[in-house]
């Protein structure tokens, strides 16, 4: 598998984390974290809007039961989605949808409805 390449053909940027470690004696030591910048990026609502053409209130709720990738703050008020993440749950349920293994909703019988029922 080749590298992955950034504008101009040069490798992909890298950039460097840092996070807490405690020592054994409880001192806090500064360490530092590589993490490729194509395998960690983040998408905001809107973009993720652009990709997943589902509401924000089933998004929500498919979070909340877990059928989808969680949401993390960056900040306070920026909410961003893994997008690695989503696009792997894109392509489960492109699977899913191909092997048939979605459940369908039911259609409607419109013999039943109050409004215009369909008599034959």
């Amino acid at each position: 598998m080749q590298p992955h390449r950034g504008r101009r053909g040069l490798p992909a940027p890298v950039s460097i984390a840092f996070y807490h470690r405690l020592g054994r004696r409880g001192e806090v030591y500064m360490v530092m974290k590589s993490i490729s910048a194509a395998s960690r990026r983040t998408i905001r609502r809107q973009q993720l809007r652009e990709i997943v053409p589902l509401a924000d209130s089933t998004i929500f709720e498919m979070e909340q039961r877990g059928e989808f990738p969680q949401r993390f703050y960056l900040t306070s008020r920026c909410v961003v989605w893994d997008q690695s993440e989503v696009e792997q749950w894109l392509d489960a349920r492109r699977a899913a949808s191909r092997a048939k293994a979605v459940k369908l909703a039911p259609t409607p019988d419109v013999r039943l409805r109050r409004a215009n029922p369909v008599t034959q």
